[in-house]
């Protein structure tokens, strides 16, 4: 466990750094070498490196009994993974299959795979897309948040409190805080702080609408 606790941070960056190689090794194995099979087994090991990221992560608090940055930045890469990550993990599929159909001198992509990639030069579906990653982030941002206030407050009247007093935002002082300890104040002023930009930047899509672009496949 000590040796967890000492190299916590170098084992999840390589745990980030090995699960992203599974990634590029299915798509070099899947559609360069053609081993469908075999390419199954990347993906199985990319789970895997997950899973061992979320372990650590448990092993870790069971350990201190606290929520710490390493807990956190290891709930937010999962969460990226569940959801985000997802729709990031197909698009660089795609990706892959249309470079590596190239070399190959072969087709990789489907008709509906290239509607899909035309799709997202329309400026009405990146519009789409973004406010609806907004949503899905002002959800995460709310549910992760309600969390944090309940382990760091006594009960609902206190929370009420606080939401009707603002006045602790920016305060130096975490007690003054509905947070728990100085981490999760930290990590939630930076978070706030990145979620407002993401939301506004999200909708200026809709508002401000980009010229579609050409195809170029």
């Amino acid at each position: 466990m000590d040796f967890l606790i000492q190299y916590q941070w170098e084992i999840f960056i390589a745990a980030e750094i090995l699960s992203f190689a599974c990634l590029i090794g299915f798509g070099v194995v899947r559609y360069l070498l053609d081993k469908r099979q075999l390419s199954s087994t990347f993906l199985l090991l990319f789970i895997v490196f997950l899973v061992i990221e979320a372990m650590l992560a448990l092993l870790l608090y069971n350990k201190t009994g606290e929520i710490e940055t390493f807990q956190i930045v290891v709930m937010i890469f999962l969460l990226y993974a569940c959801t985000f990550g997802i729709l990031d993990f197909k698009k660089l599929d795609r990706w892959m299959r249309m470079k590596i159909g190239k070399w190959r001198g072969v087709e990789l992509l489907t008709p509906k795979d290239r509607e899909k990639m035309a799709r997202q030069k329309d400026p009405r579906y990146i519009a789409k897309k973004y406010r609806m990653s907004s949503m899905i982030h002002l959800f995460v941002f709310v549910v992760i948040q309600a969390a944090f206030w309940i382990y760091g407050t006594s009960g609902l009247g206190q929370i009420i409190d606080y939401m009707q007093d603002l006045s602790w935002i920016g305060t130096e002082n975490v007690a003054e805080t509905p947070y728990a300890n100085e981490v999760l104040y930290r990590v939630s002023l930076i978070w706030g702080i990145v979620f407002v930009v993401d939301f506004i930047w999200s909708w200026s899509y809709t508002f401000f609408p980009a010229k579609e672009k050409g195809s170029s496949f």
